[in-house]
């Protein structure tokens, strides 16, 4: 996420967060490998910790023998604020009754990671005390018994502990799981309705709250407009300031420039007094502003809110929270829309921009602000940032209301540099290619009912997005590599089956 600007806070860090190490065992060992066992628990944390490669702190916790202790422990990771979910390990057997009550009562996510302290079964040296100790293998089958007795939603994560690809399967999910955090906490500020007619920007914003924890409240444009009005000369040169260290121009000073500079510290301002960290508006309703937020909306995702364009509180939601996620990642992640397409045959490409809102993050060189007519919404020329989307594997994804359940839908992409120069096309832009190709993606997401606003992200990819929906309660589905039009139908309609099971 990029710098703040006149004093701005910006949304909450994934490195408030952190995740509790909970290690099995029982006093049937004795004392001298329970011992161990801390000892081994604790060497684990420090140099998962060392790693460089975690989003968060691991947090060791005293190793777990009783059933008292084990939902002591699970009652204090659920009511604490700085705890975003606990990661299970099996050590030595620890039988999974025990279990039970903590389980039951944890509200937090939950990672089984099963793996063992050593790499190697040591020739010469085992015997029945390293047996005793080292019970993994049978142990964590015990655990992974109860989670699939008591329908857990969990993250099971296998392998060596030491390994990269092992750490960074879990490095993945503590993203997801900050994600789900920052989701319970998230307040979005809608600046007026959703655009006139349009089916897929509306959503049940009571059931958004029970589900995902979003408070989703409106707020009069004119609240906006006065607030501008108490926006001082000195702040706008301060904002100015801050744009010349980041974007390039022709002149700083311009008058639409200092206006989208007074758009942007205004909504900065509301935002932080509501304590909201993402907001949505509309070009139809502009009452009392002399521009549409162009450069002021690019430059508020460049440092981490979320925002949804003509309304979109969904999609402004999860931009922020897929900010949140990959806090830290150096791809970057944007509101973006379908736009048009290249349908040369066999290298059809989409073309994804927006009228203005399309974050910096994005960009493959020093973005350069333009001033432009928009052509909509009978206002004067916006100030924008201009500039090409870097190559790179993303994600587009998108929240929809289905009826009832909400569903987020995953389509895997690749973007390239753009085929064309476009030197007459004033917005921000990125071009892809869909997998499994353009017509199998298309007909994909036209079948599962896919908006045309996306996350575009190239750090949250399918297993994090997938993690976070599965925490959230929220149908997950994936249009990429293997997807056919014809399974995704077989699939959509077992899944409409089960979801009114539940």
């Amino acid at each position: 996420m990029s710098e703040l600007f006149n004093g701005a806070i910006k949304p909450k860090s994934i490195k408030t967060y952190a995740f509790w190490f909970l290690v099995g065992s029982q006093h049937l060992y004795g004392e001298d490998t329970l011992r161990q066992v801390d000892a081994h628990a604790k060497e684990m944390v420090d140099e998962l910790n060392k790693s460089g490669l975690l989003p968060c702190a691991v947090v060791f916790k005293p190793v777990l023998t009783t059933p008292e202790a084990i939902t002591r422990i699970m009652r204090e990771a659920s009511n604490a604020p700085e705890c975003a979910g606990v990661i299970t390990w099996m050590h030595t057997f620890s039988p999974s009754k025990m279990w039970i009550a903590g389980l039951s009562i944890l509200n937090k996510p939950y990672c089984h990671l099963h793996t063992q302290f050593n790499r190697n079964i040591p020739d010469t040296e085992i015997d029945m005390d390293f047996m005793n100790l080292n019970q993994s293998a049978h142990g964590d089958r015990e655990h992974g018994f109860i989670g699939a007795r008591m329908r857990l939603p969990r993250k099971i994560i296998v392998g060596y502990w030491r390994d990269d690809p092992v750490v960074m399967q879990l490095a993945s999910w503590m993203r997801s799981a900050a994600g789900a955090a920052f989701s319970r906490d998230l307040k979005v500020v809608r600046f007026g309705d959703n655009m006139r007619q349009v089916a897929v920007t509306e959503g049940d914003k009571v059931e958004a709250q029970i589900k995902l924890g979003w408070q989703v409240n409106t707020w009069p444009v004119g609240d906006l407009v006065g607030e501008m009005s108490r926006v001082t000369e000195a702040d706008i040169d301060g904002q100015l300031g801050a744009y010349a260290r980041r974007y390039s121009a022709p002149s700083f000073d311009l008058p639409e420039i200092r206006y989208q500079a007074k758009e942007e510290i205004a909504i900065r301002r509301i935002l932080e007094a509501e304590g909201a960290s993402a907001y949505s508006n509309t070009f139809e309703d502009l009452h009392g502003m002399e521009q549409l937020p162009g450069l002021a909306s690019q430059d508020l995702m460049a440092q981490g809110y979320g925002y949804g364009g003509e309304g979109d509180w969904k999609t402004s939601a999860m931009v922020a929270v897929v900010k949140a996620m990959t806090e830290g990642m150096p791809g970057g992640t944007s509101f973006m829309e379908d736009y048009t397409y290249d349908l040369t045959p066999g290298r059809e490409l989409s073309l994804g921009a927006h009228m203005l809102e399309v974050c910096p993050s994005l960009a493959a060189d020093k973005p350069r602000i333009e001033v432009h007519a928009l052509g909509i919404g009978s206002r004067k020329p916006p100030a924008r940032l201009v500039f090409e989307g870097h190559p790179g594997s993303a994600t587009a994804a998108t929240l929809v209301d289905m009826g009832g359940r909400l569903r987020l839908i995953v389509a895997e992409v690749e973007a390239v540099k753009p085929i064309y120069q476009m030197p007459n096309l004033p917005v921000a832009r990125v071009m892809w290619r869909s997998l499994p190709s353009f017509a199998e993606a298309a007909k994909c997401w036209i079948l599962v009912g896919g908006a045309h606003h996306t996350v575009f992200s190239y750090d949250a990819d399918v297993a994090m997005l997938e993690d976070w929906a599965e925490i959230m309660g929220v149908e997950f589905v994936r249009i990429g590599d293997g997807t056919s039009y014809e399974s995704l139908k077989r699939e959509l309609f077992a899944a409409d089956l089960a979801w009114k099971l539940r």
